[in-house]
């Protein structure tokens, strides 16, 4: 499930269980939606719509990107937003030619890749601009200056 711990009591709340595998996450530039990786069957990326009020939700769950290239399943794991509101999701296990970072405009389409030697487990904007990707992978730690910034400070 997916959890939300309130900021001013410390409570914790289940804002859903929908998911097989919930794994990576990270809301939209406009806090009014949010990306959930789902590691379970089937491994894809899910988006949702943030349902604010007393008990905040994850409501109107829908498919965003199967993870599929070719044919072969890619295993997302984690994700982060630029300012454009594209998605950057860290992906491996299926081999050369699909690990790495695969990049999504906000309507689920794959508009990028980054190609790694080793699968990818997560990523992050950073730097004073905040434009530098970094990567980590199975072994190692990538990093490569883009022409976006991610999204949040954070």
């Amino acid at each position: 499930a997916v959890y939300r711990a309130d900021p001013t009591t410390g409570a914790v709340e289940k804002v859903t269980d929908e998911p097989d595998g919930p794994n990576g996450l990270c809301f939209t530039p406009d806090y009014r939606r949010m990306y959930v990786i789902d590691t379970g069957t089937p491994r894809d990326i899910k988006l949702y719509d943030v349902e604010d009020g007393p008990t905040p939700r994850l409501v109107n769950g829908r498919q965003f990107t199967d993870m599929r290239v070719d044919g072969v399943s890619v295993g997302p794991d984690g994700l982060r937003a630029d300012i454009d509101g594209n998605v950057w999701a860290a992906a491996g296990w299926a081999g050369p030619g699909y690990d790495g970072v695969h990049i999504f405009a906000p309507d689920g389409t794959r508009i990028g890749q980054i190609l790694l030697p080793e699968g990818c487990a997560n990523v992050c904007f950073g730097g004073p601009k905040r434009n530098r990707l970094f990567m980590t992978a199975s072994q190692s730690l990538y990093a490569l200056y883009v022409n976006t910034r991610g999204a949040h400070a954070s």
